[in-house]
């Protein structure tokens, strides 16, 4: 044999041994691995590198630990919530929340997600006034500031939330920023230096080892928390930069979904930061203090949960969440979200409501920012048009919501969406609020929202071109692992 054909023996080999690490170590769901399998067929031996990077099963691996985490309380609440709703004692404030105890029972058992009442939410669907409200509420901090992006950019926007900030920092409140860096990739390390020298502290999470490789680049923290002197949080999916205010001509308008909250919920929000703050540090790490978690006085009547997810879950908490709403749907469902990739078990769940006889709408942009996700969406959003779902193309601007609505009694807003990556691979965080106004805000906000959209219908999208169809079907064949 010559030497090119002892090289492709080689190279058929580690292929083949590379594709029973795929499918017997990581013990992948079968789409995703095949979806594996065909890129290792296709691009051999850079295949398994491509897998390297993208397709690492993190489940196995304990990142988020806090070893002050029972000074709090809250393990002893969460078993106490758990105890008395198996034995249907628990006494709910608001009635209406006893429908969604399967929901709630659910979140406790597998995320540890304490169910708060009384607390109280303001809900931001723009951006400026989100932003406006958020550097009040840092200018006015007596005690520390807790701030988490998955993207921070270094225009306009950025400036102003970095002097607001520094200027807090130098007044001797402690101020804590973390960052993904993949997210905010394009953001130089000496943004941060005047806050620095003010005494703030800066971490980056999950940052690289090797110069120009990175090789946990697939997973994402996705989350967006701020926490301010452990009274007021904020939740949703804005980030930081221009573009989040209408400012980039691509997008123009940006229309998202962000809250912030008062009341027992900020405890968890608190919590969740300092489990990612104190993976990302290496010299920093929060202990707790009395000061960190003050007493709060009920503050509204609204139950909600504070629901994590990431590769490191043995379950994917916040597409369950999902599911169970969905699957438990008396009327509506109404979803935003500007990727809609959903896995077969979404995809099923929402088929069978539409199916039912439930009013199931979704509300996607018109304008993409990632072409595959793009047409992707578009070729789930044909299979629900199917089943009689209304589909609606948002047009003034781009829509980066992610809101689930059901019933107009229950309804989530976090930065999930609905895809493989926010379920699988991204670090994400949702509220999951059992409260029947907000609920109907939100609906209300969903149908506001109509008046600015087109209605896709079946007839519209069998009409769609054969280039349209090509890209469709390929990017639905890559979409386990988009």
């Amino acid at each position: 044999m010559d030497i090119y054909s002892i090289l492709i023996s080689l190279l058929f080999i580690l292929n083949f041994f590379f594709a029973v690490i795929i499918i017997f170590l990581e013990q992948k769901d079968a789409t995703s691995t095949w979806a594996w399998l065909m890129v290792l067929f296709f691009i051999p031996f850079l295949g398994f590198i491509l897998y390297l990077i993208f397709g690492q099963n993190m489940s196995r691996k304990r990142l988020f630990d806090w070893e002050d985490i029972k000074k709090i309380g809250i393990e002893g609440l969460i078993q106490e919530q758990i105890t008395s709703l198996r034995e249907q004692r628990f006494h709910f404030s608001d009635p209406d929340s006893r429908d969604y105890r399967d929901l709630i029972y659910m979140h406790l058992v597998n995320n540890d997600a304490l169910l708060t009442e009384n607390n109280k939410v303001d809900i931001f669907t723009d951006g400026k006034e989100k932003f406006d409200q958020l550097i009040e509420d840092i200018e006015n901090a007596t005690d520390h500031i807790h701030l988490q992006y998955y993207i921070i950019r270094h225009d306009h926007l950025g400036a102003r939330l970095l002097s607001a900030l520094t200027k807090k920092a130098r007044e001797g409140i402690r101020v804590r920023v973390l960052y993904d860096e993949m997210g905010s990739r394009k953001l130089s390390k000496n943004f941060f230096s005047s806050l620095k020298k003010a005494g703030g502290e800066v971490e980056i999470f999950f940052p690289r080892r090797i110069p120009l490789i990175n090789l946990r680049l697939n997973y994402r923290n996705h989350r967006k928390i701020v926490v301010i002197d452990g009274k007021t949080g904020y939740l949703g999916g804005f980030n930081v930069g221009d573009e989040y205010l209408g400012l980039n001509p691509r997008f123009g308008y940006w229309r998202d979904t962000h809250l912030r909250m008062s009341g027992q919920v900020v405890k968890a929000l608190q919590t969740r930061f300092i489990l990612d703050w104190n993976q990302a540090t290496h010299h920093h790490y929060i202990h707790y203090e009395d000061r960190l978690f003050p007493a709060l006085e009920a503050a509204g009547d609204m139950a909600a949960q504070i629901v994590s997810s990431g590769p490191d879950s043995e379950w994917e908490q916040i597409k369950n969440g999902y599911i169970k709403m969905i699957t438990g749907a008396k009327d509506s469902i109404y979803i935003q979200t500007p990727y809609f990739i959903p896995d077969q078990s979404l995809m099923d769940a929402l088929r069978i409501a539409a199916l039912s006889g439930k009013d199931v709408r979704i509300m996607i942009p018109d304008k993409p920012d990632h072409p595959f996700v793009y047409w992707a969406t578009y070729s789930h959003i044909g299979e629900l048009l199917k089943a009689g779902a209304n589909v609606y193309i948002y047009e003034n601007g781009f829509i980066h919501a992610k809101t689930i609505v059901v019933d107009g009694k229950v309804c989530s807003v976090g930065t999930a969406n609905i895809d493989v990556r926010s379920f699988r691979l991204n670090f994400e965080v949702n509220a999951f609020l059992y409260h029947r106004p907000t609920a109907e805000r939100m609906a209300l906000t969903f149908q506001n929202d109509m008046q600015y959209s087109r209605e896709m219908t079946l007839d519209d999208y069998r009409k769609r071109s054969l280039w349209i169809r090509f890209k469709e079907s390929i990017s639905h064949l890559l979409s386990p692992i988009l």
